[in-house]
């Protein structure tokens, strides 16, 4: 791999692996030192690797960097000697032989528990999804920033207000104690489906997708399938459902980055392997003794990798739908259901549903409504999604709606 392309990828995958591992050596009160160490490290690498050449074993050279750049901060620091070290139970001999264990395993605990510290529920929900992205993904401010549809000044002050809180609480970078593994680690699968949501309806960059995004989601979650203290059945049920969203990338846009229709998609685009993989996590999932959203959700959504548009497929969706609002309403849920309803039902009956939820700035809702009206009322069909047109916030959802007018 060629250098210019080389050093961002191993930035993505790399430096969340490095900042979380010193994050756990310094303690999250220095968790900007960790992000300079890591980053510094890129930096030399950029330079050096410039003339040199790329090393035999990228990877290694940045851990052997990052090892030698912490103890160096160690050395030289001598506030570190008298406030740090104590605190991590170092002395002074200790100091030249500090190991900073870089290995798979201490990796993925470090990435794990600093997972859990970033989703304490004493921040709030864009905070943690803003650390996420940039602790442990890897992302620049510019890249936050353009997900929250924020500026840079934003983003730096959301998370250093995060930051100042984590540390006034002195939040720990452990796993939680075994009684509050389960109220925590709720919080940790919320923000995880908020930032796979982030990319899978994006409204940044323009774009209606971002698979960046969604792919960290994924891999965190993976993450939490492999701790045997976190690989419960909700983790399994989220998992089943990001594979089984994410099966239909490919077929979910086109080369000019228009988004398809889910009646309109290519089956034969969608990855197989993915809906597979998405069935195998949603059984693993039932053996448990609780329903989480996101199991109904997971189902949901295995229902939509069957194309065939048949009564069965859609009654069953609209009952999991039912269930869903009994468990955690939300306004979008209900809007889905009422397009479940139309399917199974009738659109007069639908139309009726929707109309009661008076989403009024929402493009999605008056999209729905444009469909459902569609050779009923086709005046109301165009104004409706007129309506959408004005409120659609990037081009590509603009140029759907465009061809839905045009259309008639």
């Amino acid at each position: 791999m060629e250098q210019p392309v080389l050093i961002p990828h191993l930035f993505r995958t790399e430096f969340s692996k490095i900042t979380a591992v010193l994050c756990k050596v310094f303690g999250i009160e220095h968790i900007e030192i960790a992000e300079d160490i890591a980053s510094d490290t890129f930096l030399l690498a950029v330079e050096t690797w410039s003339y040199k050449g790329i090393p035999d074993n990228p990877t290694a050279w940045l851990y052997t960097v990052a090892k030698n750049k912490a103890k160096n901060y160690f050395n030289r620091h001598h506030v570190y000697h008298n406030k740090i070290i104590p605190e991590i139970k170092f002395n002074s001999t200790d100091l030249y032989e500090l190991d900073i264990d870089l290995s798979d395993k201490n990796i993925t605990d470090s990435q794990l528990q600093m997972l859990f510290a970033i989703c304490h529920p004493i921040i709030p929900a864009e905070a943690q999804i803003g650390l996420a992205l940039r602790i442990l993904c890897g992302f620049g401010i510019d890249e936050i920033a353009n997900a929250f549809l924020t500026n840079k000044e934003t983003i730096n002050k959301r998370l250093f207000r995060a930051k100042e809180k984590l540390k006034s609480e002195n939040i720990k970078i452990e796993y939680p104690a075994e009684h509050e593994i389960n109220q925590r680690l709720e919080t940790v699968l919320r923000t995880l489906y908020l930032l796979f949501n982030e990319g899978y309806y994006s409204e940044s960059q323009d774009s209606i997708l971002r698979e960046d995004l969604c792919q960290e989601a994924m891999r965190l979650a993976y993450l939490l399938i492999e701790n045997e203290q976190t690989n419960q059945p909700a983790v399994k049920a989220l998992l089943a459902l990001m594979c089984f969203h994410a099966s239909r990338f490919p077929a979910r846009k086109n080369d000019t980055g228009e988004i398809i229709l889910y009646q309109d998609q290519d089956e034969s685009l969608w990855n197989q392997e993915l809906i597979t993989k998405g069935a195998f996590y949603l059984h693993q999932s039932s053996q448990g003794t609780q329903l989480s959203k996101y199991h109904l959700e997971a189902s949901i959504a295995y229902w939509h990798t069957i194309k065939s548009d048949t009564k069965e497929k859609w009654e069953n969706i609209l009952q999991l739908y039912n269930k869903l609002l009994q468990i955690e309403y939300s306004p979008i849920a209900a809007l889905n259901r009422t397009y479940a309803l139309s399917k199974a039902n009738s659109k007069e009956e639908a139309i009726i549903e929707a109309e009661k939820l008076q989403l009024i700035n929402n493009h999605y809702y008056y999209t729905l409504l444009g469909e459902l009206y569609t050779n009923i009322n086709n005046d109301k069909a165009k104004i409706n999604f007129q309506k959408a047109y004005d409120l659609a916030k990037t081009q590509a959802d603009k140029q759907v709606i465009k061809k839905r007018i045009d259309s008639m």
